[in-house]
């Protein structure tokens, strides 16, 4: 499949992918729902104003004149599914619906360089997992030795903690370094300031389409009709505040002062041909964690740094999204099989994806070791964790035959503590 659009060989937006966002424009600066293809913003307000689809989407409401995916998101992935295939009909390279008409299409279309991205959803509910075994196991090693490595019930469930909706931020808004005590190990007391231990988290998420009745459980074969897509997600970490804090409830001031998500939302559809096995599950999961599938997909992953004095990023981390151990099927499957309610733009993100190898390891804690091994840069720096002033990005992409599904990226560049 082509588009009428020009699209560069590894632009992550061809037409197999189809994501969804919002954006504004200058000349227009209400937020409305768009897609995109190469380098070209699709106004879909414009193209659902025209009827092109009242197959699919009631008359009386505009779902694409929203200023987020939610009223969209929660008619349930069927729908959703069928506007996508109808989007991706009107821009072939051989109908002449849009193509055809000058009109219609240059109202529609607008260049990326001219759109302002914003927050796609509105997120009520946020919850981080920690499902990589890789990234669990380096941390457990840290602090309670090889042999304790993983905690009991690691491999019997997804682990979570909640997070906060309020302080989830889209791409490239900057990061104000946190305060809160830390207590150095060799000190009697603690002390307040801001933390020392700043750290990157290379995640992504998943964004709930419809959701489910309270005392409702979403069975794990289900699952995915319960979400839309996926998304990347910078879980930002304090690692001396987290420390010092965790016991015994986890997480709380050294997680919640800011999360990055990426503008683009990629639909499982568009995944769906870089599906892999998930690994061998031992011991056996408990049946209702036990599906049929894998919702594990091949999507390269991608961390750089770039410093005040650095003209170039540098690649710090290369892993994997096929990486992880608990799919996002069964993360689901598990956070509601107690009763708990999902609702539309609700966002459960993986937790830190790292894989075998060193440069593969997605956070600075593991690729330091706890800040023991440095990491040189190319211009002669050094980082142990982040200072301010450097910029990370994470970038996500599948490669087909030919063409890449991409998520786009998501930066972060770290400010000094107010």
């Amino acid at each position: 499949m082509k588009s009428f659009i020009s699209v560069q060989r590894d632009s992550h937006f061809p037409i197999q992918n189809i994501p969804f966002g919002i954006f504004k424009t200058k000349a227009n600066p209400k937020q409305r729902v768009c897609t995109i293809i190469g380098e070209t913003i699709i106004d879909l307000s414009i193209i659902e104003n025209k009827g092109l689809f009242k197959n699919f989407l009631k008359d009386d409401i505009k779902y694409f004149s929203q200023s987020s995916l939610n009223k969209f998101m929660s008619l349930g992935t069927s729908i959703c599914r069928n506007v996508r295939l109808e989007i991706q009909m009107l821009f072939e390279e051989n109908n002449i619906i849009i193509n055809g008409d000058k009109t219609l299409k240059d109202e529609c279309l607008t260049p990326y360089s001219e759109a302002l991205m914003c927050m796609p959803v509105e997120i009520g509910d946020y919850t981080d997992f920690y499902s990589s075994k890789e990234h669990a196991t380096n941390v457990g090693i840290m602090f309670r030795g090889k042999e304790n490595a993983l905690m009991p019930n690691w491999l019997h469930l997804p682990v979570a903690y909640h997070g906060r909706a309020s302080s989830i931020v889209l791409s490239g808004t900057g990061i104000i370094r946190p305060k809160g005590q830390t207590k150095a190990d060799d000190a009697e007391l603690p002390s307040f300031g801001a933390s020392k231990l700043l750290d990157f988290e290379l995640e992504t998420g998943f964004l709930i389409g419809k959701g489910n009745s309270l005392g409702d459980p979403i069975p794990v074969d289900k699952a995915n009709e319960h979400i839309f897509g996926m998304i990347l997600v910078n879980d930002w970490s304090a690692r001396d505040i987290q420390k010092w804090e965790y016991v015994p409830l986890g997480p709380f001031l050294g997680k919640n002062f800011a999360t990055s998500v990426s503008p683009w939302v990629v639909t499982l559809e568009a995944l769906e041909p870089f599906k892999k096995n998930k690994p061998l599950q031992n011991p056996e999961p408990l049946p209702y964690l036990q599906s049929k599938g894998s919702w594990l997909y091949d999507i390269n992953l991608e961390v750089s740094i770039k410093t005040e004095k650095m003209q170039e990023p540098y690649i710090i981390s290369r892993s994997n999204f096929k990486n992880l151990y608990w799919d996002i099927c069964q993360q689901l499957a598990h956070h509601t099989v107690n009763g708990c309610n999902m609702k539309t733009g609700d966002l459960l993100a993986s937790g830190t994806i790292s894989g075998t190898g060193k440069d593969s390891f997605g956070s600075m804690l593991e690729i330091t070791w706890r800040g023991t091994e440095p990491i040189s840069l190319p211009n002669g720096e050094e980082r142990k964790f982040l200072a301010d002033g450097d910029e990370l990005t994470i970038t996500g992409w599948c490669t087909g035959e030919g063409y890449n599904v991409g998520f786009g990226e998501v930066t972060g560049k770290i400010l000094q503590s107010k």
